[in-house]
């Protein structure tokens, strides 16, 4: 078994191991969709990493690369192992391979994301020297059950280029998760839809949103503007467009009080929560659970 990057690996190679790890696994993946979501979150293949068993991927860590917070950052686009190799620590070996290229290329922090019920990784990430640094919660509804609240029809919507929304400040009252973040959406703009909000030549808020997928990746409106049904009014639009017949939104912190309460009056309720967890990267050191 070779553990190497996916460099010069191709996109369907990559997909068969990422389909085979997770082929028990309730939620299938479509190539496209999968692609579409690696794009996003800024799936790095020269910093990805994998075990190959012959010319079979059996195990594998996608990172993604950009800033967060202002930092150099790795993130977990995805993580996995096929079900007949796991229990080998094969993810941990892969883990400890990557650290020198990550840290080479100037990679201050790693991030990732997992399920608050998935004690055993978290565990793992934990003696590896990982700390929470926020919650999450997840929401999804189909869209037949989405309350119909007052919307405002004193705005105006429309689509508008990614370019209005990045260009935008202010409207979040805290900082997005990865997959949610300016940059994400400024990777992945042209799988997106952008709505506006304007009343006059103000854009007031926006809704980005993916209509293949039903992700709502960002919906916020100015302070001054909110409890006026904007909001509502967006969502509404997005929903109109969607190609799927459920919406969910990811990752929203649970700090964030005033989304989680317009979610929950629109009838979008928490299907899962995830940590948010943070490897810092202060010196060349490797965590103790990978030297062995």
């Amino acid at each position: 078994m070779e553990i190497r990057n996916l460099e010069n690996i191709d996109f369907d190679s990559i997909f068969h191991g990422f389909e085979k790890a997770f082929a028990d696994y309730e939620i299938s993946f479509e190539k496209e969709e999968v692609r579409t979501m690696l794009k996003r979150r800024g799936f790095n293949p020269r910093l990805s990493f994998a075990a190959f068993d012959g010319n079979e991927i059996v195990a594998f860590t996608l990172n993604g690369t950009g800033s967060f917070n202002g930092i150099p950052t790795a993130y977990d686009t995805g993580t996995g192992t096929v079900k007949e190799y796991r229990g080998h620590g094969i993810a941990g070996k892969i883990f400890a391979h990557s650290l020198p290229f990550l840290k080479e290329a100037g990679i201050r922090q790693y991030v990732l994301e997992v399920l608050q019920n998935n004690l055993g990784a978290i565990s793992v990430y934990r003696r590896l020297g990982f700390e929470t640094t926020r919650e999450f919660d997840c929401f999804r509804q189909s869209i037949s059950q989405i309350a119909n609240r007052c919307i405002n029809t004193e705005c105006t919507v429309r689509e508008v280029d990614a370019d209005v929304i990045l260009q935008s400040s202010g409207y979040c009252d805290l900082l997005p998760s990865w997959q949610n973040s300016f940059e994400s959406i400024a990777r992945g703009c042209s799988g997106l839809t952008c709505l506006g909000a304007f009343v006059g030549d103000t854009m007031i808020g926006y809704c980005v949103f993916d209509r293949h997928s039903g992700d709502i990746t960002s919906i916020a409106v100015m302070p001054a503007y909110r409890r006026r049904g904007i909001a509502s009014r967006l969502l509404q639009e997005a929903v109109k467009m969607m190609k799927t017949d459920f919406i969910k939104v990811l990752n929203i912190d649970t700090c964030d009080h005033q989304l989680h309460a317009f979610l929950q009056n629109m009838n979008i309720p928490v299907v899962s929560k995830q940590y948010e967890m943070n490897l810092p990267f202060y010196n060349n050191s490797t965590p103790n659970e990978l030297r062995s």
